[in-house]
């Protein structure tokens, strides 16, 4: 009897012709999406009705930026099963999307478009003009990138470089050389988790946060009525007197998470904060 893999495997091979003749003409008509960076590019710039599918977490308001638009839309979690069945003749996948579904999809010669990592702006706008070209649309990346790019003229950086650190659920920091790091800078900080020694993701001790005596504090804006145990950090007797005796700005964890337009909202709201920080006697 053939295994699962084996008959997985043929449904794949046997819906492929179909999505491919689908796309064949121009644009993709038969778009699925699966990673949440990829939702909020493929809802932000694809027409309505290109769209098969996303993951359930464009719908997730906390995280997502895009929750309005997913609503209405079929969901998935990254099941090749389930992508199968769409037929697809696009399948956008990020760089941490589930492995096995692009690796299947990937084997048998599918329409899988794999999204990378930024680590600055630059690479937010050539994402952004690399998925709208995938998608037919170029003429909307470049609307998308002329308006990121007037969001972020049109921002004051700090009048002076204030040192910023990152205090995230869990106490994770922005590690330098990242995209936060490159949005800190743009807002004419200093990344402290630079100077503590960190150059990946981790977890900044709170003795550590105390030591480095930033100036700025930056915190995700929690949702009311959500408590978690990541944001236990927040009511401990250290950070309330971190917080206590430094400048503390709350900004939404979906504005730092992908690497779209709202990134400029970031960058906003730290050069807010430090000139409302310098600001003070």
């Amino acid at each position: 009897m053939p295994s699962r893999c084996a008959l997985l495997l043929s449904a794949v091979l046997a819906a492929l012709p179909v999505a491919r003749a689908a796309g064949a003409a121009g644009a993709p008509v038969r778009v699925v999406s699966m990673n949440l960076c990829a939702d909020e590019l493929v809802l932000r710039l694809a027409d309505r009705d290109q769209v098969l599918a996303v993951t359930y977490l464009a719908r997730e308001p906390r995280g997502s930026t895009v929750a309005a638009e997913a609503v209405g839309l079929p969901v998935t979690r990254g099941l090749t099963e389930e992508v199968v069945a769409l037929r697809p003749d696009l399948v956008i996948a990020g760089a941490f999307t589930t492995r096995a579904t692009v690796g299947m999809l990937k084997r048998v010669g599918a329409p899988v478009l794999e999204l990378g990592v930024p680590a600055d702006l630059d690479g937010v706008r050539a994402q952004i003009r690399q998925v709208a070209a995938a998608l037919g649309r170029s003429e909307r990346g470049e609307a998308m990138v002329a308006a990121l790019d007037a969001r972020l003229a049109a921002i004051t950086p700090a009048a002076r470089p204030l040192r910023a650190l990152v205090m995230r659920p869990n106490a994770f920091t922005v590690a330098p050389g990242g995209l936060g790091d490159a949005l800190i800078r743009a807002a004419g900080l200093v990344n402290v988790a630079a100077e503590i020694g960190r150059d990946r993701f981790g977890q900044v001790p709170l003795e550590a946060a105390a030591l480095a005596d930033p100036d700025l504090i930056v915190v995700d804006e929690g949702a009311p009525g959500m408590p978690s145990l990541a944001d236990t950090l927040l009511h401990h007797p250290v950070f309330r007197a971190l917080a206590r005796a430094h400048w503390t700005v709350a900004i939404p964890n979906r504005f730092w998470t992908c690497p779209g337009p709202q990134v400029a909202e970031v960058v906003a709201r730290l050069a807010a904060a430090a000139n409302a920080r310098a600001a003070r006697p």
